[in-house]
């Protein structure tokens, strides 16, 4: 069947990183009434820029896919309606690519239907473009999570800077850092006397602050990846908070034991396990607001929450550590 695909409704904003880039108009189309054996004769001999679903229309409105590897195993008479997925994955032309590609993914079809704001079909987004996008976003995001975007001007920049501006980018962050070692040696001279009353506290700061700012990290790179595919924060905030408060459950009941078997202070034990859920705890919290609030202000959340979020994670870590030994030892 060929027929002319309608053009685009006006108004309909799109980027290049949006699906309708991508999509390709030039597919096999069909109807739901024609056979196998009369699809197959469309394919034949013509050249398409996508034969891996043949949509099927009634008018300008998609039906279902089919996909080629069903028509090529179906009997002459079997009919589109038949073989088709009635329910395929659509978009909008404008929505985002990677939104795109991971729709057609979780509902298992090779293409992508593209439609207007009216329902009308636009055409197909093929399974090379698809796994592109994957590909190209899989490795964005490592990129944002590591602080390198690659494919940004300012990264590239940045790499040919000379060592003045490479130290102004650099110190103020580190400045932070120092301040929080300082700010920590404050909080445990503190609380010398605690540690000179039961020099045990001690061993287990390092493994409470490391805890905490694992469970962070965890959690900030989930927000910075959500924001780079725009999903908001609302989404998911409660139930990131929930499996904060699980996971730090679970590591102070699996280390309660643990404490109290190898030194044999069931205060110590307590202690230590309190403060490891209570930190963690306040870690999730931490990973997700600072991200989305710098994120707010225009500052890109992969770049300054991580080492921000480091020294308050580290901090409120501390003090929760000691202030829990103090009220149980």
């Amino acid at each position: 069947m060929a027929r002319r695909l309608p053009a685009p409704t006006p108004g309909q904003p799109h980027t290049l990183e949006s699906a309708a880039v991508l999509m390709t108009e030039l597919v096999p189309l069909a109807s739901a009434g024609d056979t196998a054996e009369a699809m197959r004769a469309m394919l034949a001999g013509r050249r398409f820029d996508s034969a891996a679903d043949i949509a099927i229309l009634e008018g300008d409105r998609l039906v279902g896919l089919v996909r080629l590897e069903d028509l090529l195993a179906a009997p002459p008479d079997a009919v589109a309606a038949d073989l088709m997925d009635d329910d395929p994955p659509v978009v909008a032309p404008g929505v985002d690519r990677e939104l795109a590609a991971w729709k057609a993914v979780r509902h298992g079809e090779g293409s992508l239907a593209v439609i207007d704001v009216t329902g009308r079909f636009l055409g197909l987004v093929p399974p090379p473009a698809l796994l592109s996008i994957l590909l190209t976003e899989h490795d964005e995001d490592l990129d944002r999570v590591a602080g390198i975007m690659r494919a940004s001007e300012g990264a590239r920049s940045a790499s040919l800077e000379p060592v003045a501006s490479r130290l102004r980018h650099r110190l103020p962050w580190l400045i932070v850092g120092l301040l929080g070692a300082v700010l920590a040696a404050e909080i445990v001279g503190a609380y010398e006397s605690a540690l000179e009353a039961n020099v045990a506290l001690a061993f287990f700061l390092p493994g409470i602050v490391y805890m905490a700012d694992a469970v962070g990290t965890q959690t900030e790179t989930l927000v910075v990846r959500g924001f780079s595919v725009g999903v908001p924060l609302g989404r998911f905030v409660v139930r990131e908070l929930a499996t904060g408060l699980l996971v730090g459950t679970v590591l102070a009941m699996l280390l309660l034991p643990v404490v109290l078997l190898r030194w044999g202070d069931a205060r110590v034990a307590l202690s230590v396990a309190f403060a490891l859920f209570a930190a963690c705890s306040v870690a999730t919290g931490i990973a997700m607001t600072l991200p989305a609030a710098l994120d707010r202000v225009g500052v890109d959340p992969a770049f300054g929450s991580g080492p921000l979020a480091t020294v308050v994670q580290d901090l409120l870590s501390i003090l929760i550590y000691f202030a829990v030994a103090s009220a149980l030892t």
